[in-house]
């Protein structure tokens, strides 16, 4: 895809959205941002918001686990102003931890319910900007090299013709794992799920540090299968890998990846005018135009026809205010780390 005329498109629609008032940044302003989503588009939002505007963008890349751990260790003295994107479990969080500040942004009736939703279980201390649901990346062609059947459910994991042909990222420093950690549980009750995860354990070849590392492996062939969030399929697909997704029959949850200004922020004002543009329908369109297809929370923003069809996908009543809480967390990433992962494969 040639991103040069989408950036300046959506460069032009993002100065009308913040107005002429906003048009002008003071001089020096600055604005530091922890981008928890893939880079490209990353560095598409760091460059259209400061085109548009005049202020700088610093931005460093994390997986929501690391970004929230980076925010626990700066409590004291922030550095970060804003954090934008990750699974919404984290920033849940970072609200409950006094990391995140309260702001109700006056967008939020044009947001998707569950969008509002996360927002006001926050307490207004951080909001949803896209959902993507959870499950398998393939790689067909290795699937039909090892005549092996593309999975369907959780249990088709377990089959011995999939040792060592499964990544998934670990769920201390991936909220994508930590997902697929909390469905199953939810999905199967706590006791099923960990017996499910012992089981699955002996068909990991590896847990990777990064929740998008394991379909990236699929399209390269490095691996088989993934467990992913389904909407990092297409932008592979696109550059020609041979990856397709599924999501399981038996039931699955979704991220709702999020926003929230850090609490003590050095630069509020910047930080608030990126969290207005950032939840207007142009700015949300980047994600499509970056190869990213999660569903925008924008009720405005157009949705591109590689978004998965929630309409289509089986989901769980995932409870977020519960796997949300930093208790829930710990407590299960800890139960993972000392059932799970301490096993042989």
């Amino acid at each position: 895809m040639n991103l040069s005329r989408p950036l300046s498109r959506l460069a032009a629609a993002a100065v009308l959205t913040i107005g002429a008032a906003t048009a002008h940044a003071q001089e020096g302003a600055q604005l530091n941002v922890i981008c928890s989503v893939q880079a490209e588009w990353c560095n598409m939002i760091q460059t259209v918001f400061a085109r548009t505007t005049g202020i700088k963008v610093n931005m460093s890349l994390k997986g929501s686990g690391e970004a929230l751990a980076q925010l626990i260790a700066e409590r004291a003295n922030p550095k970060t102003d804003v954090w934008f994107g990750g699974t919404g479990d984290p920033h849940l969080q970072a609200a409950e931890q006094g990391l995140s500040l309260e702001y109700k942004s006056p967008a939020l009736p044009q947001l998707h319910g569950w969008a509002q939703q996360q927002a006001q279980q926050s307490g207004w201390k951080t909001v949803g900007i896209y959902s993507g649901p959870l499950g398998f990346g393939y790689n067909p062609e290795l699937l039909a090299k090892k005549k092996v059947a593309v999975p369907k459910t959780w249990a088709d994991l377990l089959k011995p013709e999939y040792k060592g042909e499964i990544q998934v990222a670990n769920p201390a420093s991936s909220g994508t794992a930590y997902t697929m950690v909390a469905t199953l549980v939810q999905l199967m009750g706590e006791d099923k799920a960990f017996e499910y995860m012992k089981g699955l354990h002996k068909n990991i070849s590896q847990y990777t540090r990064s929740g998008t590392a394991p379909i990236k492996a699929v399209a390269r062939g490095e691996t088989s299968v993934s467990i992913s969030f389904v909407h990092d399929g297409p932008g592979e697909k696109m550059q020609g890998f041979p990856v397709e997704t599924i999501t399981p029959a038996d039931g699955t949850g979704a991220e709702i990846g999020s926003m929230s200004i850090i609490k003590g922020a050095r630069n509020l004002e910047a930080a608030k005018r990126f969290y207005e543009w950032a939840l207007t329908a142009s700015a949300q369109e980047m994600g499509a135009a970056a190869k990213q297809f999660q569903l925008p929370s924008s009720k405005s923003a157009k949705v591109d026809p590689r978004v998965p069809d929630f309409k289509k996908i089986k989901f769980i009543n995932y409870d977020y205010a519960k796997y949300g809480s930093s208790t829930e967390r710990r407590r299960l990433i800890a139960k993972w780390e000392k059932d799970v992962n301490s096993l042989p494969r």
